[in-house]
């Protein structure tokens, strides 16, 4: 491997990314690396590759605009930097000490690196991270007297490293914060389901706006805000920055421009489209004002929400999808309490909802033999650390058994 480091020839300036093509990771919410396959072809990146926990994707630099602005499902935007072979610690130096960092970003910006593993040989990651930093600081020593700092909760730039057991690859976040942060949700309060999570269980189902879409326990109302944002043609990051913005090489007039087709795409949310309830009411004020994040009082009134018991309520159509996020139960007390309830859901289903999708994602396995539904589908999502299944059922009236054949026929 060369050692030499551009120490002569290492210029502080921007220098525009050349045309060829570049290489990009995608990570996801691991179950949805399909449909973020799907939405990256869409979006316009050649040789796409799906694999566990993300997709690999080639295209122009400003693809990492396109897909910061309009990604659903990512969780996050990485550039590829860099890639080599390594034996030991101090080859991931030299991997990282040959990209020319200065010309990247400032020395004022905060920075932080984070470096990920399978199957590698090396004893502490926190040593390669370490040496990671310093190759970075040594760069922007090498030509001028400051050196960025180090901000591991709010930093400007984030440095991935992945490790596998022969290869380091060196990345740069484009995004900045998660992607799932569209900046609608400006309350203190915890999501039960992360925003990209939701778009891409909609993706899953094929919800474009196409039909009724219907939340019983909306809590904050994620899925009925993405969805919003999906039949309005919203692009998910048109509401927040992106760290690219404080990269040396930034192209504002194409970003403007991105923004500018986006906000002009726009187009309001149609009435009887989406529906959703709590029994808390203080969760329907959330769901409330994240719709009007997105849309103002018009989007909000456009969806029904009401606030009742659940097994309660009448179809609000003759058809369309059912997706909810119910409670997991995570404690015993509260286990016991939602098993006891999981027959009224049964009999609710069965009763009122004829004709509908219902998709549940939950923690709980024995939710469908709770309500009495064998699942025709069942997918595996991960919701943060907590490993989840999207169970479908489809809701029909009466028996689905054939009739018998006349045997005199």
């Amino acid at each position: 491997m060369a050692t030499n480091h551009p120490r002569d020839t290492l210029t502080v300036k921007p220098s525009p990314v050349q045309q060829k093509t570049q290489r990009f990771f995608a990570p996801c919410p691991r179950g949805l690396e399909g449909a973020l396959f799907d939405e990256l072809t869409e979006l316009g990146a050649i040789h796409v590759g799906p694999t566990d926990g993300g997709v690999a994707f080639q295209g122009p630099f400003t693809l990492g605009y396109r897909v910061c602005l309009w990604s659903r499902i990512a969780s996050r935007v990485l550039w590829q930097l860099a890639e080599d072979e390594y034996h030991h610690e101090e080859d991931i130096y030299e991997i990282a000490r040959s990209i020319a960092w200065p010309n990247l970003f400032t020395a004022q910006e905060l920075i932080r690196v984070q470096v990920d593993a399978i199957r590698s040989p090396v004893t502490s990651l926190e040593f390669v991270t370490l040496r990671v930093k310093d190759a970075i600081v040594d760069s922007f020593r090498a030509v001028q007297d400051e050196r960025p700092s180090v901000d591991t909760s709010m930093p400007d730039m984030r440095i991935h490293v992945f490790l596998t057991a022969y290869t380091a690859t060196v990345y740069l976040d484009l995004a900045g914060e998660a992607l799932f942060k569209r900046g609608y949700r400006r309350e203190g309060l915890q999501a039960p389901l992360r925003e990209n999570l939701a778009a891409g269980m909609l993706a899953l189902k094929g919800w474009r706006g196409q039909m009724p879409l219907f939340d019983p326990m909306c809590g904050s109302g994620t899925i009925l805000t993405e969805a919003a944002m999906i039949a309005m043609n919203l692009a998910p990051g048109g509401q927040r920055p992106f760290a690219f913005e404080k990269i040396r090489n930034f192209e504002a007039n194409v970003f403007d421009a991105m923004r500018a087709e986006a906000a002009a795409g726009a187009k309001p949310l149609p009435p009887n489209l989406l529906f959703g309830n709590d029994r808390d009411v203080d969760a329907v004020e959330v769901t409330r004002r994240h719709l009007q994040n997105i849309g103002g009082e018009a989007t909000a009134s456009a969806v029904t929400i009401t606030n009742v018991p659940m097994e309660t309520l009448a179809a609000p159509a003759p058809t369309g999808l059912l997706l909810t996020n119910p409670p997991y139960g995570e404690r015993l007390n509260e286990l016991a309490d939602l098993k006891a309830w999981y027959p009224a859901v049964g009999t609710w289903l069965k009763k009122t909802m004829a004709g509908w999708k219902a998709c549940f994602i939950t923690a709980d396995r024995a939710m469908p033999s709770g309500i009495g539904f064998k699942p025709s589908k069942k997918t595996p999502l991960f919701n943060g650390a907590l490993d989840c299944r999207l169970f479908e059922f489809e809701l029909y009236a009466g028996s689905r058994r054939e009739p018998p054949k006349d045997k005199t026929a």
